[in-house]
């Protein structure tokens, strides 16, 4: 080997040495997985947390808030977002494996939005109108002050966690009718809805783009509520509800950093901005303490 190759080869082996060693330095990629109603929050919140902070590293993806919790109890993310509350079985599965109770930190408010095409003239349906519009009971537009044309039903899977709080908080458990379709993501279910006049869809607020939403009564004779950001924090629109991260045991280094940022100011604007509605004041602290908060929440 000629003196010229032996450099070249010599200065390639120092860049690489220098660049691996430089990512050991990084760490790995913090891991943000679950939610698909959160997973644009999540990714906005990533991006401008890195901007601010170029040394971190984090990889977002969706899937449902199922498949977060899955991996969260298998160890294969560092932080699940979740649309829906985590069930007593899932924080046990967590404890068995890893000797730590999961902490559950709210992010963000959403309200449930009922989604219709922009042809549907409707403005106002109840709990009770929707709940029998997704079990079947009610076909047809006519026989809730709408068109004659029959009802198109769009499902998220049952994976999704506003699946399972649809289901729970507006079916009051009850089955979904089997000619609801079900579709993997907001994102597709809004736009089935805004392609197809005859339909109707749920999902989060923020994804209300190119449809329309209906005002929400808790029941007949409530008046008729629109998913406002002060009608979601103040609880009088009846389908609020909270979004969720959980870790698994008390967030350490650069995950507690980012969780104390998107708990902050610059990471509640993030969640304006997207289309949710930020944290009351007083649940936005830092986690400087939460083992506390956790044994508080098991208190009451």
């Amino acid at each position: 080997m000629t003196l010229p190759n032996v450099r070249t080869l010599a200065v390639g082996l120092l860049f690489a040495f220098l660049q691996s060693r430089a990512l050991l330095a990084q760490g790995r990629p913090i891991s943000i997985k679950g939610s698909d109603t959160m997973v644009l929050l999540g990714q906005r919140w990533a991006e401008t947390y890195m901007k601010k902070n170029p040394s971190a590293r984090i990889q977002v993806t969706g899937g449902g808030s199922g498949t977060g919790i899955a991996a969260l109890i298998n160890g294969t993310t560092d932080v699940c977002e979740s649309s829906r509350p985590m069930k007593d079985k899932e924080k046990e599965a967590i404890k068995r494996k890893f000797g730590k109770d999961p902490v559950e930190i709210p992010v963000a408010v959403d309200g449930l939005a009922i989604y219709l095409n922009q042809s549907n003239a409707l403005n106002d349906l109840s709990l009770e109108q929707i709940r029998d519009i997704y079990t079947g009971r009610i076909k047809n537009w006519n026989e809730v002050g709408g068109k004659d044309l029959k009802i198109v039903l769009y499902s998220r899977e049952n994976n999704s966690g506003t699946y399972a709080y649809f289901k729970e908080h507006v079916l009051e458990n009850r089955d979904f009718h089997p000619a609801a379709q079900t579709l993997p993501g907001t994102a597709a279910v809004v736009n089935a809805v805004a392609k197809d006049p005859k339909s109707i869809g749920y999902g989060g607020i923020a994804y209300h783009s190119n449809i329309r939403t209906v005002r929400v009564k808790k029941d007949a004779s409530s008046p008729p509520i629109e998913p406002t950001m002060e009608s979601v924090l103040n609880g009088t629109y009846p389908i609020s509800r909270n979004l969720f991260w959980y870790v698994t045991g008390e967030p350490q280094g650069e995950t507690k950093r980012l969780i104390d940022w998107v708990l902050g100011p610059e990471g509640q604007s993030v969640v304006k901005e997207v289309g949710y509605y930020p944290l009351p004041r007083q649940s936005t602290a830092p986690m400087t303490d939460t083992k506390k908060k956790v044994a508080k929440r098991k208190a009451t």
